[in-house]
């Protein structure tokens, strides 16, 4: 493999799960890019906005990680940050997953127009299952169903799951590591009452 090559499948990411039931359907590992230039205001993951934090990984490492736990997981969901700012590693690793059987769920604050306009959008849509989007408007914060704001909406690119499948997902969790770290993810309506 030559240098530019395997530099395209440097993805930057803040942090990843591999098992959570707040970010999908059923148990999913889940992938949070880092960096984002669209800093909606009152965003959940400040934090994953900075394109300089986080940290690389090769797109097949993160992948061979996630399928360490194929058998107890349903799927993957990408969140970020603003995994289409890195388009060309977040296709190949959803080309990756996809050959696996897992589903595939991916949020962005850009819409399903402005994806259709990114380089290599298309591309990456055709290896999801599911497509959240829109930017995060905390005047219209809703916290469920996987929906930051009311103005964001799913789309369901294959007939792996239906919207049904996305009511009930628990709106939060709280993961506790071995090593005595804790993740709070999920849509966490509580944090703004």
């Amino acid at each position: 493999m030559e240098q530019g090559e395997a530099r395209n499948r440097i993805l930057r990411i803040h942090a990843w799960e591999n098992a959570s039931r707040a970010n999908g359907p059923g148990l999913r590992a889940v992938i949070w890019v880092q960096g984002c230039s669209l800093g909606c205001p009152g965003c959940f993951n400040p934090s994953t906005h900075d394109p300089g934090s986080g940290y690389e990984i090769d797109t097949e490492t993160l992948a061979q990680e996630i399928l360490s736990s194929r058998a107890s997981i349903e799927g993957v969901t990408i969140s970020g940050g603003e995994p289409f700012e890195q388009p060309v590693a977040l296709l190949h690793l959803v080309r990756r997953i996809k050959k696996t059987g897992l589903g595939i769920i991916v949020f962005t604050g850009y819409t399903l127009g402005e994806v259709l306009e990114i380089s290599l959008g298309t591309s990456v849509l055709d290896h999801i299952d599911v497509l959240i989007d829109g930017r995060y408007i905390s005047s219209l914060h809703l916290g469920n169903s996987l929906a930051g704001s009311s103005n964001q909406k799913i789309h369901l690119l294959t007939s792996r799951y239906s919207l049904k499948d996305f009511y009930g997902i628990p709106e939060s969790e709280i993961l506790i590591h071995c090593d005595g770290t804790i993740t709070v993810t999920g849509m966490e309506k509580w944090a703004f009452d």
